[in-house]
Order: structure tokens, then C-alpha cells, then sequence
């Protein structure tokens, strides 16, 4: 039997002027169904530019994280999701 994973990602809009609170519904919506998400936060990051911040639980399963990533990749205006940190739970 698999456990979870604890997994801390940032999402990177493409620039300064994204709503980023409109990419943190997004990521939110196109989340649920596939983890749970224990925090979602807008992380100041330079210049102006923000990131968003997720805290989630995914099954350990082959794949899960990268799906994840794709799905958060195809959101209108990111440009870029890093997987920060990430942990058995």
C-alpha cells in the first residue's frame, strides 16, 4: 500500500501584470479532483512579479507529480511551475 506525499510548488506567470489571483483559482479548480490542497498562498517574489504558492497532497504514485505539473503548466499566462520541496507523509 502507497502513501501520500506532502508537495510544496510555485507557479510563475509570465509576467508582472497576470492576475495572479486569477491563476490561483485556476490552479485551485484544476486541482481538486486530482489532490488535496493544505495551502495556497501569493508569495512576493521581485519587482513586482508574485508567485503563487501550493502546499498539496498527492497519492505516491509513478506520474502523479508530473501530471500535476502539466496541468498547472496549462494555465493561461504560466510560465513556469518548480516543485520546491516534497516529502513522504
Amino acid at each position: 500500500m502507497m502513501g501520500d506525499v506532502a508537495v510544496v510548488m510555485r507557479i510563475l506567470p509570465e509576467d508582472a501584470d497576470r492576475d495572479i489571483n486569477a491563476i490561483m483559482g485556476a490552479a485551485k479548480d484544476r486541482l481538486k479532483d486530482k489532490c488535496t490542497i493544505n495551502k495556497v498562498e501569493v508569495q512576493e517574489v521581485a519587482f513586482g512579479l508574485k508567485a503563487v504558492r501550493l502546499e498539496i497532497i498527492i497519492p505516491d504514485e509513478e506520474g502523479k507529480i508530473d501530471s500535476v505539473e502539466a496541468v498547472l503548466s496549462g494555465i493561461e499566462g504560466v510560465s513556469q511551475v518548480d516543485t520546491e520541496d516534497m516529502t513522504l507523509v
